[in-house]
């Protein structure tokens, strides 16, 4: 299959001054979402990507901006509906530290996978179609440029943390143990066997090595010697 770079918005007006702005229509990313997501497209330049598939909100289509702004080709540039944020129903524009004082608060914390927001969607409903969506576009994305292609996923913390939960074969229950940093690239690769998460949470460092593709086959024992460089 190709390869996902998954990569979270920058941050946001919101997530300066501890809002959780879900659905919210006018959320932009602010002058650091903007540093950040520059610095994500200049990390990413040195990967010629088939795609970037972004989420509708808009802080996640300013960041998908600046990584095509920074491609030498043309990338297809969709919006994914079924990346676009979790629904937390009445959650939604409240404080981090007013909704600490929820009932519902320790749960998401310890048992996610029986989360229903008030008004809203389940955690694991938005696994679900998160998860669904991006098999669907990888395999979209081999059988159009090949097993080597890779291609970007421009969506949102919780978002991306239960893909990466699914990748590694971990509960919903332990997703909150996965960290997905504003800006943030992790890499996944699907196969017919298992997925295989390259990379997690990374703010800085050489991605040339993914001009070339992933081939992945058997995991090596002992841990092989790496992807080779350009």
């Amino acid at each position: 299959m190709a390869t996902v770079i998954l990569v979270r918005h920058g941050r946001t007006t919101a997530n300066a001054t501890g809002l959780l702005a879900g659905r919210a229509v006018g959320v932009g990313l602010d002058q650091v979402g903007l540093d950040q997501s520059a610095l994500t497209g200049d990390r990413l330049a040195a990967v010629p990507v088939v795609g970037v598939v972004s989420s509708p909100l808009e802080r996640c289509r300013q960041t998908a901006q600046l990584i095509l702004d920074r491609q030498a080709g043309t990338p297809c540039a969709p919006v994914e509906l079924d990346l676009t944020e979790c629904d937390y129903g009445q959650w939604q524009g409240r404080s981090l530290s007013d909704l600490a004082t929820e009932d519902l608060w320790p749960v998401v914390q310890s048992h996610p996978s029986a989360v229903v927001f008030p008004g809203g969607e389940s955690l694991a409903a938005m696994q679900a179609r998160s998860v669904a969506a991006i098999r669907r576009h990888d395999a979209a994305f081999e059988a159009e440029h090949g097993p080597g292609a890779v291609w970007v996923a421009v969506s949102h913390g919780d978002i991306i943390k239960s893909i990466l939960a699914d990748a590694f074969g971990m509960h919903l229950d332990l997703f909150q143990r996965i960290n997905v940093g504003p800006a943030s690239v992790s890499i996944v690769r699907y196969s017919a066997s298992r997925p295989s998460v390259y990379a997690t949470n990374t703010d800085a460092g050489d991605l040339s090595w993914l001009s070339n593709g992933i081939h992945s086959g058997d995991a090596p024992v002992g841990g092989g010697a790496g992807q080779k460089a350009p």
